[in-house]
């Protein structure tokens, strides 16, 4: 009996040792699973009914009963691919024509249908590993090709491996192993182990470093595809440093805290003017995408603020990511957190925070006369903006690597009588007619950048070039990046581009002139 009781538990704490290094090596891996195995929560289809999960796996099915018509995609909801890896097991099965994909770094046009990089995958062995652009440039590289594109669009194509060789490792019957790899203009398939096709695209016009992920069901016979063990991992980006914009629910009514609004436009500005930069947005709170900051060298939160602050329960995590270098701006609201640990986080991010009952939050015309030498003002002329300015923020000590980067002096008016806790308090009283500072930059002793902005109450606020401009440049310099000798460029948003992707309706009341209007009060 004790034989077997050692023997016992030899096999156990093998087993428990097994276990532990296998998950160390996932961990390490950075690979993190996108399904969950039960459900299509993050997964959604123009028309659901093409797909289900079945015995843990996603399944894409077309039957006599239920033809698949046009071209079905299901594409994940939770973020958008830039430089990654991506793993999955894939099984087909139905006549030799059945015929499905991956894209990624993909768009959806306006009918659901999903353009762009497909990773191809068919049951007879003529496409599976190969690269194609759907609803664009067809195939790019076949299955043992690697396929050079220069920036003219022009094709040189060469030879990685024996096509029929490479297809004979494939299982028509059973799983595959499908392992993508995207970094920079250089894009690898995988099955079962060997590499099927490499493409580095240098098409000017038709190159996508980034877009949605999605899972394909081909027209035509009657078929199914599967996947499971869906996996991935962002890589440090190649040829750019990535912000991640975090964007909190919505807040007050149209035209103010537009926080969705506000991030998609940055995050626009960014994308079409710094080609070193690539900016993306997760809205409504949060990211639930697991790998949301896994490469991120920087993370701005425009948001509500308190003890609803989106980063209040994420606290250690994102302390964590400033450790390790990320650069963290808090814009407007999103400046405010408790006092206590959150307060201490915020010092240690970005050097300043709104403490209640020693700041405050009025609207009032800031006119900043002066602006420091600082690569966040590089081409911002002097401006003067209604806003909810918040001042007398709560500094590091001493000011120590703080520095300002907007100052002005409010109105007596804006230090009224009372104490509460965003209104008014003796410690901005005693301040009359004294400078305050309501945008900073801070220098984290372990490397990292920090920059905290107050204003941004108003959407319309970004139709004002400087306002504009030093947010952008702000953006720029807490990724590391070299904010340019001008600044980040960008043109006034129009009209329309600063009513897009606003939380809420128009007011019965509201039409294009009083935004304009609102336009013109604040540039």
């Amino acid at each position: 009996m004790r034989t077997n009781y050692l023997w016992l538990v030899w096999v156990v704490s093998f087993g428990l040792v097994a276990f532990v290094t296998s998950a160390a090596i996932a961990e390490e891996a950075g690979f993190k699973p996108i399904f969950d195995g039960r459900t299509l929560d993050g997964w959604k289809a123009p028309d659901m009914s093409y797909w289900s999960v079945d015995d843990g796996t996603i399944t894409g099915r077309s039957t006599q009963q239920h033809p698949v018509r046009s071209n079905q995609f299901l594409v994940w909801q939770l973020g958008e691919l830039d430089d990654f890896e991506l793993k999955l097991k894939y099984s087909i099965s139905g006549t030799t024509s059945a015929n499905s994909g991956v894209q990624v770094r993909s768009r959806v046009d306006k009918d659901g249908h999903v353009a762009g990089y497909q990773a191809d995958i068919d049951k007879a062995g003529q496409w599976a590993g190969a690269l194609y652009d759907e609803r664009g440039r067809g195939m790019l590289a076949a299955c043992g090709k690697r396929t050079v594109i220069g920036p003219d669009g022009k094709r040189t194509s060469t030879s990685i491996g024996d096509s029929a060789a490479l297809m004979a490792n494939i299982n028509k019957d059973g799983w595959n192993d499908y392992h993508i790899k995207a970094l920079g203009n250089e894009i690898v398939l995988s099955i079962n182990g060997k590499v099927t096709a490499e493409v580095i695209d240098k098409d000017k016009k038709d190159k996508d470093l980034s877009g949605v992920l999605a899972l394909q069901l081909h027209v035509g016979p009657p078929m199914a595809v599967q996947f499971k063990d869906i996996q991935l991992r962002r890589l440090e980006m190649a040829e750019r440093k990535k912000i991640v914009l975090v964007a909190g629910p919505r807040s007050h009514g149209y035209g103010a805290h537009e926080h969705n609004a506000g991030c998609l436009l940055l995050a626009t500005c960014l994308n079409e003017n710094m080609p070193n930069i690539h900016a993306a947005v997760y809205r409504n709170g949060w990211p639930k995408d697991p790998t949301a900051f896994d490469n991120a060298d920087a993370i701005a939160m425009y948001c509500d603020g308190g003890g609803g602050h989106v980063v209040m329960r994420h606290l250690d995590q994102m302390d964590k990511l400033a450790k390790n270098g990320v650069g963290i701006a808090c814009f407007h609201y999103g400046v405010e957190v408790p006092k206590g640990k959150p307060g201490n986080y915020l010092l240690d991010w970005i050097g300043g925070y709104f403490e209640t009952f020693w700041s405050v939050n009025p609207h009032w015309e800031a006119e900043f006369k002066k602006l420091p030498a600082h690569p966040i003002t590089r081409g911002v002329k002097p401006f003067s903006l209604n806003d909810e300015w918040y001042y007398h923020m709560r500094f590091a000590n001493d000011m120590k690597n703080v520095t300002p980067i907007l100052t002005a002096i409010p109105p007596d008016s804006t230090r009224r009588k009372g104490n509460d806790a965003h209104g008014a308090n003796p410690h901005v009283r005693a301040r009359m007619g004294m400078p305050e500072h309501v945008a900073w930059a801070y220098e984290r002793s372990d490397g990292g950048r920090g920059f905290g902005f107050t204003g941004g109450h108003w959407q319309w606020g970004w139709a004002n070039n400087d306002f504009r401009k030093l947010v952008l440049n702000s953006l720029v310099w807490i990724t590391g990046a070299e904010v340019p000798r001008d600044g980040v460029p960008s043109t006034r948003p129009s009209a329309e581009e600063l009513e897009a992707n606003q939380d809420y309706e128009k007011p019965g009341n509201w039409n294009r002139e009083k935004t304009q209007q609102m336009i013109n009060r604040f540039k």
